[in-house]
């Protein structure tokens, strides 16, 4: 084992490394619940890195989103799956709603906490 393999591939979710990991039935399902309980839902493909697979992110019309490992294989079959258009997220960037979706769930959270804060 060299000096840094044991930071590489060591993190585990759901039994299995995460790298080299495709999709399996849990995330499917999962992905395939979260399309049918959001409207406007696009998937944005993220590449391989050195720490993860490919992964999609599931961006909602309201911006809400999740994110799963896919794989190489389960990308490709992604979009047929699930009947959502799929974009390559190094083409197209992410889109602002995402962004505003995090803006605004912040802002919440910060309010939550000031609440709880005044309630003492």
């Amino acid at each position: 084992m060299g000096l840094l393999d044991r930071f590489r591939g060591g993190a585990t979710r759901g039994g299995g490394t995460l790298r080299g990991r495709s999709m399996d039935g849990r995330d499917a399902r999962y992905l395939a619940d979260w399309v049918r309980t959001h409207v406007g839902v696009e998937g944005y493909i993220e590449p391989k890195t050195t720490v993860t697979d490919v992964t999609v992110v599931l961006i909602a019309a309201d911006g809400e989103w999740t994110r799963r490992i896919v794989g190489e294989r389960g990308a490709q079959r992604l979009a047929k799956d699930l009947h959502i258009p799929v974009y390559d997220v190094r083409k197209t960037g992410y889109p602002q709603r995402m962004r505003d979706y995090d803006a605004r769930k912040r802002v919440e959270r910060q309010r939550e906490l000031e609440r709880d804060l005044y309630d003492l």
